[in-house]
């Protein structure tokens, strides 16, 4: 069996350049740029919900969630983007990353299902400070966390669904599911509920 080695196309640091001098938005997987596609409105609205819930609570904690501007470096070199990230330590107003990420939400499509379900849950895994992954449903009202009790431990994962909180004792807050899809219409019922 033979195996093809990659080698990085640039470093982290000349991915910072290189995006910054385009219009376009894009994620670094440790060897190239990958192009990230636009949203939905309901992916937008979404992560604005999130953004909100977060600051309104976290407000005079020393913690402050970011939102999708802002890096997370995982494994290697990888850079990504999530749509909400919560840090409890200082922030450098020139950083392009966040440093010491303890929550991360990412708000998932149809497309991007793959990355944000296996690959990134194993990259924010290898972050030790993240205690917290939250993968937002933009189809209906529903999460799938991820979470760990200490740095090293392995995740374990439950989910939550309309009605239900998302605890994130990290933080000292909860965040009820309806704050987070507030002004969201799904044109589709839940999976598994009834029809008429």
């Amino acid at each position: 069996m033979s195996v093809t080695l990659r080698v990085p196309a640039m470093t982290r640091d000349q991915f910072f350049d290189w995006a910054e001098a385009r219009g376009e938005r894009y994620e670094f997987d440790g060897f190239e740029p990958v192009a990230m596609t636009g949203g939905t409105v309901v992916h937008n609205q979404i992560a604005f919900n999130i953004h909100v819930a977060l600051r309104g609570r976290l407000r005079g904690t020393g913690c402050r969630p970011f939102g999708m501007d802002l890096g997370v470096a995982t494994i290697g070199d990888t850079v990504r983007y999530p749509d909400g990230v919560v840090t409890c330590s200082p922030v450098n107003d020139t950083s392009r990353l966040v440093l010491n990420p303890v929550v991360v939400f990412e708000v998932i499509s149809p497309t991007s299902g793959r990355m944000d379900r296996i690959i990134k849950v194993r990259e924010y895994a290898a972050v030790d400070t993240i205690t917290r992954y939250v993968i937002v449903e933009s189809a209906y009202a529903g999460l799938t966390i991820h979470q760990r009790q200490a740095a090293g431990q392995a995740w374990t994962s439950v989910t939550a669904t309309a009605d239900d909180l998302l605890p994130l004792p990290e933080l000292g807050i909860e965040i009820p599911l309806a704050d987070l899809y507030e002004g969201v219409d799904f044109p589709v019922s839940e999976p598994g509920a009834a029809s008429a």
